[in-house]
């Protein structure tokens, strides 16, 4: 059942952050974690999901049956920057289907080690809590593109 903005706001304690709708562009408040999906109270539209977690509540965050792509990054690396905008275009364009949430690992060893993250970027697709696909490094936006594809599809 898709939730509405107005049961999503602190949703069980956790902040919530502002997302315009890209079908409409009314402001609704799109919580880090929830067990339905973002939509628009006012046209129903699916939202995108882009949010960032910690070793606090990484577990709280990435609990939904959505496809679920972790981003393990810092503010330090230069392509963790060059990927970020097209995470942010996917997050939009899956909207309802992927829920992008981001790392940083300078702040959350705790995730770091989970994943073994050597190296950034690190981009760690989940379905259900269980890791489905690993991409290390920069790609471009088309090889990112396919994997969501391939794997928001089920089996």
């Amino acid at each position: 059942m898709p939730m509405t903005t107005s049961e999503a706001s602190y949703r069980e304690g956790m902040a919530a952050d502002v997302v315009p709708c890209p079908s409409c562009g009314a402001k609704n408040r799109v919580p880090a974690a929830s067990s339905g999906k973002p939509t628009c109270a006012k046209c129903h539209a699916d939202l995108p999901w882009l949010v960032d977690a910690t070793d606090a509540d990484f577990g709280q965050v990435t609990d939904t049956s959505r496809l679920v792509l972790v981003d393990l990054w810092a503010p330090w690396c230069g392509p963790c920057r060059m990927v970020a905008p097209i995470l942010e275009k996917l997050s939009r364009d899956f909207a309802g289907s992927l829920k992008v949430v981001k790392v940083n690992v300078d702040g959350s060893p705790a995730i770091s080690q989970r994943f073994n993250a050597s190296s950034i970027p690190m981009l760690v697709f989940l379905r259900d809590g269980e890791v489905i696909d690993t991409v290390i490094g920069a790609q471009p936006e088309h090889v990112l593109r396919g994997a969501v594809e391939r794997l928001a599809s089920p089996g």
